[in-house]
């Protein structure tokens, strides 16, 4: 929940948040290409004897809402972003924890541009990237640029085009790369991001996509300043990509001592006996309507053992309360990492 808010706090009031359906009708992912290029990556039902599919990807159904209404040109960059459940059939065997499942939550945005406003529109998600990625304490990633795959939809041009959107934004930014030859989206060239955690590993979360094709396969349209009619281009983007991943790789990554803001219990109140606990207590429902994430250990156990139990549960901060804290109306305070602020970021 903590790493939700913070990425929705970053982007509030730049994006319209939507939800779109889990299951939608088979016609809707042959128009966008799913089908012919995904579908064994997909789960199928039959409703009213008709096929419907289970969502592998969020992007049909924020085309859906763009055609909700006529936009102008005016009204451009248009975005949706959504906290998307997906589902994709992944082989039994690339199945790792919560690195590689079948159902996972993408925080998915589809931002709506005119051409001449794309470089810019990726320019603004790269510092968005950095940005999520130093305050999780990220600071190394690998930066690759994905180009067209054998199996692609959309015209030449319009790939060469999207291509070179995306590598100016990179050099604009001064970032090193990669070309990742043929390893683009079907539907569009991408810039992925790979988190190196501290084992070095690299797991790739981050994605910005630009995409010309599945604008002229829905028909999008705007009315422009002459009065016409143009078709938008589609820019893609995740940034921590699947969150259960991004959750994965933050444990992994910190050993499961996670910073203060992040901490699941960011404190441990610890009466030294039973008399004690009243104020205990108290202390809790302090810090509890300060949003602090408090446990209040009241069991009959040692004070030692308390403490012990609380810094093998990586616990960020102990507060003893015995006959002293009671008549000074204090507490002891233990740190279990030196250096620590004592203060909820957000």
């Amino acid at each position: 929940n903590k790493v939700i808010e913070y990425r929705r706090h970053l982007q509030k009031g730049d994006y319209k948040e939507v939800k779109t359906p889990i299951i939608m009708h088979e016609s809707l992912w042959k128009t966008s290409g799913h089908y012919d290029h995904y579908k064994d990556n997909m789960y199928f039902t039959q409703i009213d004897e008709q096929t419907y599919c289970v969502k592998p990807m969020n992007c049909p159904g924020g085309l859906l809402f763009f055609k909700e209404k006529m936009w102008s040109y005016k009204d451009f960059p248009v975005k949706f972003s959504e906290l998307g459940l997906v589902h994709r059939h992944e082989k039994a065997g690339v199945l790792h924890g919560l690195f590689r499942v079948r159902q996972f939550t993408q925080d998915d945005a589809h931002v709506f541009c005119l051409f001449e406003q794309v470089e810019d529109e990726v320019v603004k998600i790269i510092d968005l990237v950095i940005e999520i990625y130093s305050t999780f304490g990220f600071d190394e990633y690998i930066v690759e640029l994905s180009t067209k795959p054998k199996k692609a939809i959309g015209s030449a041009r319009d790939w060469r085009l999207a291509e070179d959107c995306l590598e100016n934004a990179l050099k604009r930014k001064g970032l090193d790369y990669k070309i990742n030859k043929g390893e683009g989206a079907f539907y569009g060239p991408k810039i992925d991001f790979h988190i190196t955690d501290c084992l070095n590993r690299t797991w790739q979360c981050g994605t910005i996509q630009v995409d010309f094709s599945m604008p002229k396969r829905f028909g999008l349209e705007y009315v422009t300043k002459s009065g016409g009619k143009k078709r938008p281009v589609m820019i893609h983007r995740a940034i921590l990509g699947s969150i259960e991943r991004f959750i994965g790789v933050l444990i992994e990554h910190y050993g499961g001592d996670l910073p203060l803001w992040l901490a699941p219990v960011q404190v441990a109140v610890i009466p030294v006996s039973e008399k004690h606990h009243k104020y205990a207590m108290d202390v809790e429902n302090v810090l509890k309507e300060s949003r602090f994430r408090v446990h209040n250990d009241l069991r009959n156990e040692k004070v030692g053992y308390k403490i012990r139990e609380a810094e093998v549960n990586k616990t960020n901060y102990m507060l003893i309360v015995g006959d002293k804290e009671v008549e000074d109306q204090t507490v002891s305070v233990r740190k279990r990492k030196k250096n620590q602020p004592l203060f909820l970021r957000g």
